[in-house]
C-alpha cells in the first residue's frame, strides 16, 4: 500500500514541477488515505460511469487535484499524458477539478467548503430516494474529503449542523487535517477543538494517523457500520509526506509546499526518494498497477451482484423502475400547468405558491428548501402538500435549511448532482449574497437547480433598506449575460410581471435542465396585466403586452412590479394622444436567443424606449438602445409602507408619465440641433 500512496505522491509533484504552478503539500499529505479508499472501499463500475448505484466522492478542495487526478489515473480514468497537461490550455486536468461523470469527478471544486456541502446534499439526496424507491437500489455511501481550510470556512458550520441534525449516516468525511495552511499554520489562526465541535453536532467522530493505512481501514470499517450518524474522520496527515529539500533534510510540513512546486533540487530528491526516475516520472509501478487491476476484477463483480439485485427490483416493482429511470434520465418532468389557478393582482410570491403546490403534487422527486422562511418566501405552498424532510424520515419532501443561505444553496446543488432530485431553494432577495459563490459554481456545473428570490425591490417597505435589494437584479442580470463555454447562458433569470406570468416563468424553470434558473417574486400584490394578454409569449424573454398601440411614439419596457406602472402611464399618455408599446421582459437572456427579426420587431433599435426598473438602471440599458433612457434607483430604500415609497421615490404612474414626457422632449431637442 506505501509504494501505491508513493506513486500517487510520485506523480503529484511531478505534474506540478512540469507545469510549474499547483498544489502538491496537501496532495503528499493525503495520499495514503485516499489510495485505501480508492483501491479497497469506492464502489464504482468500470464500464458504466454514471451508473445511479456508484458510491460519490466529492473532492472539497480542488487545489489538491493532482491527488485525485492520480488516483484516477491508477483506476484507468485519465491517462498518463493527461497528467503532464496539468493546468494547461484544453487539457482534461485543470487547476481545479471540474465536475465529469465519465472520468470520477463528481463536482467542480474551488471554494473552500463547497464541496463537504455538496456531499452532504448527495446524502440527503440519496436517503429521499430511498424513501422513494426502496434500499435495492439506493444503498450506496457519499464520501468526501475536506482540508483545513474547508472546515474553517463559515459553510462547514452549516453542513455540521445539518448533516448531524438529519443523521446521514451515508455520509463518511475525511478531514485531512496537516495543520498547515497556504501561507500561515493553522495554530496561527484557530485553537477549536474540532473533534468536540463534530461530535456536539451529532457526529460520529474517528480520530487517528492518516497516514496509517490499518487505522484508515479501520476507520472506513467504522463508518459503514454507522446506523444513526454522519461521520468524521479526523486524519492526522502531514504536509508534503516524504518530500525532501535540496540539501536532502526533510521538506514535510512546511508552509511553502502548500502552494508551489517543489523547485529544482527538492524535486529531484523527492522523485528519488519516493522510488521514481527523474528522466520519466510520469509511471504507473507494475506492483501499483497489478493492486487496482485486482481491485477492478473484485468491484465488478459487487456491482454484477448489486446490478442483478436492481434488476430483479425491476421486475418486482416495474412502476418504480420507470419512475427512477425518469428521474434519472435528465429530462424535465411532465407538468399539466393547467391546474395551477391563478388569482388577479396578487403578489408573484403568492402565485409562485400557486404553482409550488401543484408542483408537490406532480413531481415526486423534487425537494423544496426554504432559509427559515417558508411561510414569508410562500414555498409554504409546497409544503402543505408533503412533510420535511427528517431524521429517520425522509419521506416528506420540503428540506428546512434554517438561516443559513450558502449552506442551503450548496446542498440542494449536491442533491442535483447525486442525480434522481430536482431540488428547489428559497429567500428573500437580498439574501442571495450569501449565495453567489453557490450560485456561480452551479453555473460552471450547468446544474438546473431552480433559486427563489422572493422580496425583490425597495417594495419590501417598513423592513427597510437593510431589507431592500436595489442592486442584486443588476448582480444577477450580470450572471444571465455570462455565457458558458457551451454558448449557453450560465444562469437564467426570470422576473414575472403578474400572477399569469409567474406560472409561466415556472414552467421554463422546470422545462430548464441545463443551467440554474433564477426566479424574482415581489413581496406586495401586483396589478394584472391586460386582458387578452398572450401570456404564451413569456417564452421569448420579452415580448408586446396586450392593450399596447400597433403604431406607437414611444415604447415602454420593464420587467416584474414596474410593468403595471407602465400601463398606468400609458394610460395617462394615452389621453394626451400619444401612442404607447409596452413590453415586458421577464427575461433579457431568454429574448436574447430569440431570432434578430424577432428582437427587432419587439424593441427595434431606432425607437424611443423607456425603461423602467426599481433596481439600478444598468438592469435596462441593453434593452432601451443607445437612444432609450431608463429610469431608476441610484440609492438604496428607506423603511416605510411600500406605497410611501413609491411615492417618494418617484414610481407613481403620474411622476413616470411625466418622465416619458421630459424624454421625448429631449429627444425632439436633440433631433432639432442635429438637423
Amino acid at each position: 500500500m506505501k509504494r501505491a500512496a508513493d506513486n500517487i505522491r510520485l506523480l503529484t509533484v511531478a505534474m506540478v514541477e512540469k507545469a510549474k504552478s499547483g498544489h502538491p503539500g496537501g496532495a503528499m499529505g493525503g495520499a495514503d488515505f485516499i489510495n485505501v479508499l480508492f483501491s479497497e472501499y469506492l464502489i464504482y463500475d468500470p464500464e458504466d460511469p454514471s451508473w445511479t448505484g456508484r458510491d460519490r466522492f466529492f473532492l472539497d478542495p480542488g487545489h489538491m487535484a493532482p491527488m485525485l487526478y492520480s488516483a484516477l489515473t491508477l483506476q484507468g480514468k485519465f491517462k498518463l499524458d493527461d497528467l503532464q497537461h496539468l493546468r494547461q490550455w484544453g487539457s482534461c486536468t485543470p487547476g481545479h477539478p471540474e465536475r465529469n461523470i465519465n472520468r470520477g469527478i463528481e463536482n467542480t471544486s474551488g471554494p473552500l467548503g463547497q464541496g463537504h456541502a455538496f456531499a452532504a446534499g448527495a446524502a440527503v439526496a440519496e436517503k429521499f430516494l430511498e424513501a422513494k424507491l426502496g434500499h435495492e437500489v439506493m444503498q450506496h455511501k457519499i464520501y468526501a474529503y475536506i482540508s483545513d481550510g474547508g472546515v474553517q470556512e463559515e459553510i462547514s458550520q452549516g453542513v455540521g449542523r445539518l448533516a448531524g441534525r438529519l443523521g446521514l449516516n451515508n455520509l463518511i468525511i475525511f478531514y485531512d487535517s496537516n495543520e498547515v495552511q497556504l501561507s500561515t499554520k493553522c495554530a496561527e489562526v484557530t485553537n477549536e477543538n474540532t473533534a468536540m465541535k463534530y461530535r456536539a453536532w451529532n457526529w460520529n467522530v474517528l480520530e487517528i494517523n492518516g497516514s496509517n493505512v490499518d487505522e484508515i481501514r479501520g476507520a472506513l470499517n467504522s463508518a459503514l457500520k454507522e446506523q444513526n450518524r454522519p461521520t468524521m474522520i479526523i486524519g492526522h496527515t502531514i504536509m508534503a509526506k516524504g518530500a525532501l529539500q535540496a540539501d536532502g533534510s526533510s521538506y514535510e510540513g512546511s508552509v511553502k509546499t502548500h502552494g508551489a512546486p517543489l523547485g529544482d533540487g527538492a524535486y529531484i530528491n523527492t522523485v528519488k526518494a519516493l522510488g521514481g526516475d527523474i528522466e520519466n516520472p510520469f509511471v504507473i509501478f507494475d506492483e501499483v498497477k497489478q493492486m487496482y487491476e485486482e481491485r477492478r476484477t473484485e468491484v465488478k463483480k459487487i456491482v454484477a451482484q448489486r446490478r442483478a439485485k436492481e434488476n430483479l427490483w425491476a421486475q418486482e416493482n416495474p412502476e418504480k423502475a420507470a419512475l427512477k429511470k425518469q428521474w434519472f434520465s435528465d429530462n424535465a418532468p411532465i407538468i399539466d400547468w393547467s391546474k395551477v389557478v391563478q388569482n388577479c393582482d396578487k403578489a408573484t410570491r403568492a402565485a409562485s405558491a400557486a404553482c409550488l403546490s401543484q408542483l408537490a403534487q406532480q413531481v415526486p422527486n423534487m425537494i423544496c428548501a426554504s432559509a427559515d422562511l417558508s411561510n414569508s418566501d410562500k414555498t409554504d405552498g409546497f409544503l402543505k402538500q408533503t412533510h420535511d424532510i427528517i431524521n429517520g424520515d425522509f419521506s416528506g419532501a420540503f428540506f428546512q435549511a434554517g438561516v443559513s443561505e450558502l449552506t442551503m444553496a450548496c446542498m440542494c446543488i449536491g442533491m442535483n448532482l447525486h442525480g434522481g432530485v430536482i431540488p428547489a431553494c428559497a429567500t428573500f432577495f437580498v439574501f442571495s449574497d450569501y449565495m453567489k459563490p453557490a450560485i456561480r459554481t452551479a453555473a460552471l456545473m450547468e446544474v438546473p437547480i431552480k433559486f427563489i428570490w422572493t422580496h425583490d425591490a425597495f417594495r419590501v417597505g417598513e423592513d427597510g433598506p437593510t431589507h431592500q435589494p436595489v442592486e442584486h437584479e443588476a448582480q444577477i442580470r450580470l450572471m444571465e449575460k455570462l455565457k458558458n463555454l457551451h454558448g449557453k447562458d450560465s444562469v437564467r433569470v426570470l422576473r414575472p410581471a403578474d400572477a399569469e406570468e409567474t406560472t409561466v416563468c415556472w414552467a421554463i424553470a422546470m422545462e430548464n435542465m441545463n443551467t440554474p434558473t433564477a426566479m424574482i417574486f415581489s413581496r406586495q400584490g401586483i396589478k394584472s396585466l391586460p386582458k387578452g394578454n398572450d401570456y404564451n409569449m413569456v417564452r421569448h424573454g420579452a415580448y408586446v403586452v396586450a392593450g399596447s398601440d400597433k403604431d406607437y411614439d414611444v415604447i415602454l419596457v420593464a420587467s416584474g412590479s414596474e410593468v403595471s406602472t407602465l400601463v398606468d402611464a400609458a394610460n395617462i399618455l394615452r389621453k394626451e394622444g400619444l401612442k404607447v408599446r409596452i413590453v415586458s421582459a421577464p427575461s433579457e437572456g431568454l429574448f436574447r436567443c430569440q431570432s434578430i427579426e424577432y428582437q427587432e420587431n419587439v424593441l427595434p433599435a431606432s425607437a424611443k424606449i423607456f425603461g423602467l426598473t426599481a433596481g439600478l438602471p444598468v438592469v435596462l440599458e441593453g434593452l432601451v438602445g443607445r437612444c432609450g433612457t431608463v429610469f431608476g434607483l441610484n440609492h438604496f430604500g428607506a423603511s416605510a409602507p411600500f406605497d410611501v415609497l413609491n411615492e417618494k421615490f418617484g414610481f407613481t404612474p403620474e411622476n413616470i408619465a411625466e418622465k416619458i414626457r421630459a424624454y421625448l422632449q429631449q429627444i425632439c431637442i436633440k433631433q432639432r440641433n442635429h438637423q
